[in-house]
């Protein structure tokens, strides 16, 4: 199949890669000049495991091509799927999805024989309809029909999450356009992995539902791990032992300083504003949005709590600060609302991330940025695991302790223990939902 994919960011990139290696003819389009020359010059973009290879397999086998030539990248596709941005609007929670209507009537302008318009962007319920009535108004001649095909890919594990999906969503209105789509997930279907065929409406559903429900999981495991720290319980434990509930399941819920990301942050909201324009309010997605603002609040307390009560003049050292390990990701992450709020308090904040400095230099210009962890402990006051890196779960915490000032861990991932932090030597140590000590 011959695929032109609009968009070569997280979702368009991944997937227009994965696409060629399915032995597909894959286009991506961009309007970024620098991004196009920087894909074509081999370089990419953006930081996801495995993908630099892959990417650079399929261009030598003539695959994967990149460019900002719409109608050059149109003229022969079977489909073109729309894989741009609809980040939060401005003022109302709504997704904005001017990229995704400027991308269909782009296409429409273009486009001459017969195509399957792909949304791949998570779009509100109606939006597919929306592009068929754009671009049948842009083009009323041209030949076409409109899909939805979702993507379920987590930063860090997208391609094998891609390759190996735990399910395939196309809602599709014909058996021509059906017929499209599953010869492009023909090696998924030959495999037996599940594809679902549906309606437009209910593969959009599907997206907010699955993404609002998972930002659930997060937020109830963080509720419960704030009482564990009331009652004296242990969240790990708890998660534990409810996780192994066949009907629960194990992921989603380790407790933690809140959900961030491209995704979760802005499909609650979303999902919460279509919930109220249609009059059928979604209240525990709204508490879930809310829940998770409160999370991280209380995450800044804990670190104030360990540096008594006060920021000022105190040199705070943070481990990770993008919104989850192996990924180079900042959007909505946990460290944007934390930090801020500490260096306004008069810290001194370091931080060390093995990916996150492309993206967090400008968006933190507040903190220092580091590359050895162990030089930068020297004369800390307060020691912060925010994201959990690989890096960061075997540290010499002995080294680490007997180099700081005062020998404080605010360890937000629960990467280590109470007993861990005490055995080498640590004054205070505060978790989440689980066993602390101040001054022990």
């Amino acid at each position: 199949m011959r695929i032109a994919m609009i968009g070569a960011g997280y979702v368009g990139l991944v997937s227009g890669v994965c696409f060629s290696d399915f032995g597909h003819d894959v286009i991506c389009v961009d309007k970024d000049p620098s991004k196009i020359d920087r894909l074509n010059a081999g370089e990419v973009p953006i930081y996801e495991p495995g993908l630099d290879a892959l990417l650079a397999k399929n261009v030598a086998a003539g695959r994967l091509q990149f460019t900002h030539d719409l109608p050059a990248a149109l003229e022969t596709a079977d489909a073109v799927f729309i894989a741009v941005g609809t980040p939060t609007r401005r003022g109302d929670g709504h997704a904005d999805l001017s990229y995704v209507y400027a991308a269909a009537e782009e296409v429409a302008a273009v486009a001459k024989n017969y195509m399957v318009i792909v949304t791949k962007s998570t779009v509100p319920i109606g939006t597919n309809r929306e592009i068929g009535r754009i671009v049948a108004r842009t083009n009323p001649d041209l030949d076409f029909d409109v899909a939805s095909n979702p993507e379920f890919l987590r930063e860090g594990a997208a391609i094998d999450d891609f390759m190996r999906p735990d399910r395939v969503v196309v809602g599709v209105e014909t058996h021509r356009a059906a017929n499209v789509m599953a010869e492009i997930y023909r090696p998924l279907f030959l495999r037996d992995f599940p594809i679902i065929r549906t309606d437009l409406e209910s593969a959009e559903m599907i997206k907010y539902a699955a993404n609002a429900f998972l930002a659930t999981k997060i937020t109830f495991i963080n509720e419960v791990a704030a009482l564990c720290e009331k009652v004296g319980a242990d969240v790990k434990e708890v998660s534990k032992g409810i996780g192994l509930d066949g009907r629960i399941g194990n992921k989603f819920l380790h407790a933690g300083p809140g959900y961030g990301g491209s995704c979760f942050p802005k499909d609650t909201k979303a999902f919460a504003r279509i919930g109220q324009d249609a009059s059928s309010p979604m209240t525990i997605v709204e508490s879930v949005i809310a829940v998770n603002e409160r999370v991280k609040q209380r995450m800044v307390g804990k670190m104030l709590d360990l540096c008594d009560g006060s920021f000022a003049d105190k040199k705070i050292l943070v481990l990770g600060v993008t919104f989850k390990p192996n990924t180079d990701d900042m959007r909505d992450a946990p460290a944007l609302t934390i930090l801020p709020s500490v260096t306004a308090a008069g810290a001194e904040v370091l931080v060390v991330d093995p990916q996150g400095r492309r993206e967090g230099e400008a968006l933190m210009p507040d903190v220092i940025w580091t590359e050895d962890l162990y030089a930068a402990a020297e004369g800390a006051d307060l020691i912060v695991i925010l994201t959990e890196w690989n890096e960061f779960r075997a540290l010499d915490l002995q080294r680490i302790a007997t180099a700081m000032r005062a020998s404080r861990m605010a360890d937000l991932r629960n990467v280590y223990t109470a007993q861990d932090a005490r055995a080498a030597g640590f004054e205070a140590y505060a978790s989440v939902g689980s066993h602390s000590y101040i001054h022990d």
